[in-house]
């Protein structure tokens, strides 16, 4: 029985070819990639490449040499967020970003720390019962200034997914960033048909490989506007002091996280032998199971979209009473893993009018969780809840 309910902040477990890529890696390879001619290090760099291919065919981005490693999902919206604000400040260019209510601090906080540049941002509201945001106050929310549109598509609080496509339709020639920190691994994404122009992702969170890997996807015209933001060795044009203009080199500075890259390759490769359709498929019968039986206990509540539409395995619980002390609870009597608070989303949680009470309890679903886990979570949140009618 999993007791595993966290899996909006890392996946846990892994598929077995996960570890054993990371093994096989640091024992039989352990060289870096791009710095050297000898077998290991193009070893290295076979497995590189292969991981930027296996990203790109999940969500069928053509370029495979535009899928950017980062540090994890936050390392690379700043990328996205600082690399573009900062080339139109360079050519001394007003500089506006949208996002919306349900951004996470990965996105807020870069732009609050861009206003000492100058660079305005406007933050769309939600609904306030679902967290889904009208694709036309986006539009109206566009100024000649706008230099990017920020959007979450899977809500770390609530779960609730945004309509990508017709946000990314309407964009227009403006840049559209998407925040797939929830989704991908998770719901299928095709950047083409949904006019994503920039995609941010975690390695260890849908995607099954570990910490402290990520990526930036970018399409071929966005490479003239993204400024990089860090600068190094690249194994490339060592002769020159300038950074190169050729991607990924243009933003990948300094020695890759190897063994994460190949524990990464593994997790998308297991997604796509699974077929992420399949895998969206069960997350959804266990979305509806759990909202079906939560929805009979008296004491709790789902803060967010309260069917199996519009939503990933995500959920935030209200049981009226501080959610660090149901947190424990959960885990004291029944070995329940949640995560309770504001979630680093905090214009989220005002929006949904759960700040004062300190936020949720947030309980999420991973591709190994079955119905028997499920209903073992019911059934330890109705024991918790019925100490808070007492």
């Amino acid at each position: 029985m999993q007791t595993y309910f966290d899996n909006a902040a890392t996946s846990h477990p892994k598929p077995t070819m996960v570890f054993d890529a990371m093994h096989s890696y640091q024992h039989d390879c352990g060289a870096s990639p791009g710095r050297g001619s000898y077998s290991r290090a193009e070893e290295a760099t076979q497995i590189l490449e292969q991981c930027r291919m296996l990203l790109c065919e999940l969500v069928n981005a053509p370029e495979p040499d535009h899928c950017i490693f980062t540090l994890n999902c936050s390392d690379a919206l700043n990328l996205a967020i600082i690399g573009i604000a900062n080339h139109f400040l360079g050519c001394r260019e007003p500089v506006h970003i949208i996002t919306t209510a349900m951004a996470h601090n990965s996105v807020l906080r870069p732009l609050k720390a861009l206003e000492s540049h100058g660079v305005t941002h406007t933050v769309v509201r939600v609904d306030s019962i679902t967290g889904l945001v009208d694709p036309n106050d986006i539009a109206k929310a566009i100024t000649p200034q706008t230099r990017l549109i920020a959007v979450a598509h899977g809500s770390n609080v609530t779960g609730t997914l945004q309509d990508i496509k017709a946000i990314g339709e309407l964009c227009g020639d403006i840049p559209f960033l998407v925040d797939a920190a929830q989704t991908m691994g998770h719901v299928p994404i095709d950047v083409q048909s949904m006019h994503i122009n920039l995609l941010a992702f975690p390695g260890h969170k849908g995607l099954l490989g570990p910490l402290g890997t990520g990526g930036l996807i970018i399409d071929s015209g966005v490479k003239e506007i993204l400024s990089p933001v860090r600068f190094g060795g690249t194994g490339s044009k060592s002769e020159s002091p300038v950074q190169p203009e050729d991607v990924p080199d243009k933003y990948e500075s300094g020695s890759h996280n190897m063994i994460g890259v190949a524990g990464l390759a593994a997790g998308v490769e297991w997604i796509l032998q699974q077929d992420v359709s399949v895998l969206h498929a069960h997350e959804q019968t266990l979305c509806k199971h759990f909202i079906e039986e939560i929805t009979q206990l008296p004491s709790v509540s789902i803060v967010g979209p309260q069917t199996s539409d519009n939503r990933c395995g995500v959920f935030s619980l209200d049981f009226g009473e501080d959610p660090h002390t149901i947190a424990k609870r959960l885990e004291e009597c029944s070995g329940i893993q949640s995560r309770a608070g504001l979630h680093c989303a905090p214009f989220a949680h005002q929006s949904l009018g759960t700040t004062d009470r300190g936020g949720t309890v947030r309980v999420s679903f991973g591709p190994f969780h079955t119905l028997e886990d499920v209903k073992y979570l019911v059934q330890s949140i109705h024991n918790v809840s019925e100490r808070v009618l007492l």
